[in-house]
């Protein structure tokens, strides 16, 4: 099998699908990995790093994508790396696909692509191990990004997180008690803000409480305690995640308009399209943008910048999966390992489960 990793291209997107140790996993059971030239270069892996594990190094993105029986991305394929890839071959990454366009997902099925989403791999507890790490390293990015946008010289309210002698904390709302919700929060809590945290699962906020040394306060997230919690917030981070579908809007414009003047909103659901009805994408060149008078950060990738960081836990999440793969191939590592099929979206361009394939229905226009 050949295994390709190519350089990412999304802007600020310094993470790589497979590190030098990913390359030395299949080399051990004989495949052959190709890695773009300056693949790794964000992450600290140099060319020769790869090499050293086994790996040929390609001088072009059409080689890498042409020669791949197995793609390994970080992120979800563009459009122009879609139409270089070969006919036939298994994508694997952080797909997103309720949030991609409806043209990408057709590329994918006419070329006959076999489709696996890292972010959809679940266990029976209902774990995610590969996402999980990913999801708490954006957890404790969220409160050096809002301790930076709540200063007066990027536009904030000029409030510092924590407790100042005399001074009340930041007060932080949190929607959503996942992975991200529950690491931001301790990471918030820790530096002394003041946390609320809302979600629709009472077990969720129960084992928030239960499981942490730092002091929460919890609610149901409801319309009217949504409502409430906006009228408060100095930062609101937006942390809602349906597995395989489309976050759903649960701040309304309504509730933003009621935020306080230069109050911070970061929606880390971006990647699946938003749980605040004012979000739009934005990317590291230009971060924040004004919308009802409060800064609103919606970076997709925004774990991206950490090269290193992301690319290892990625790897560690993984390795059960992609070590199944290098010793079975990719058919056989998915009928034998269940939380594997779970994250197939399509077999050999067939869709396998229309619901978690990007809400794909009815025919091409």
């Amino acid at each position: 099998m050949n295994v390709g990793v190519p350089k990412e291209r999304r802007p600020f997107e310094f993470r790589v699908g497979l590190p030098p140790a990913g390359a030395a996993l299949f080399a051990k059971f004989g495949h052959t990995v190709y890695v773009e030239r300056g693949a790794g270069e964000g992450a600290g892996f140099s060319d020769d790093d790869y090499v050293r594990e086994g790996a040929k190094i390609v001088y072009s993105e059409d080689e890498v994508f042409g020669r791949a029986d197995l793609l390994l991305k970080f992120q979800r394929p563009l459009k122009d790396e879609l139409d270089l890839m070969r006919p036939g071959l298994t994508l694997a990454g952080f797909l997103h696909l309720a949030a991609a366009r409806q043209d990408k997902i057709w590329v994918m099925l006419e070329k006959g692509f076999t489709v696996l989403a890292y972010e959809q791999i679940v266990l029976d507890d209902g774990y995610r191990p590969v996402h999980a790490p990913i999801s708490q390293i954006g957890g404790l990015m969220v409160p050096q990004i809002a301790a930076r946008i709540l200063q007066n010289d990027q536009g904030g309210r000029g409030i510092l997180l924590g407790r100042a002698v005399g001074v009340s904390p930041a007060e932080v709302v949190i929607v959503g008690a996942g992975v991200v919700g529950t690491t931001a929060a301790t990471a918030f809590a820790a530096v002394g803000a003041h946390v609320t945290v809302l979600d629709v699962d009472l077990r969720r906020l129960q084992h928030l409480q239960a499981n942490t040394d730092v002091q929460v306060a919890t609610m149901l997230s409801t319309p009217y305690n949504l409502a409430k919690v906006c009228t408060f917030a100095d930062v609101l981070v937006g942390a809602v995640l349906v597995p395989g579908e489309r976050a759903p809007i649960v701040v309304t414009r309504e509730m933003v308009s009621k935020m306080r003047s230069h109050s911070v909103i970061i929606d880390v659901s971006i990647d699946e399209g938003g749980c605040v009805e004012t979000s739009r994408p934005t990317t590291y060149a230009s971060p924040t943008y004004i919308e009802e008078d409060v800064i609103h950060f919606c970076v997709p990738n925004m774990a991206g910048v950490l090269g290193r960081t992301g690319t290892t836990a990625l790897f560690n999440g993984a390795y059960p999966y992609l070590e199944a793969i290098a010793c079975l191939g990719v058919e056989e590592a998915i009928e034998t390992t269940p939380a594997l099929k779970q994250g197939l979206n399509a077999l050999k361009g067939k869709v396998v489960n229309l619901s978690r394939f990007g809400g794909l229905g009815g025919t091409k226009e």
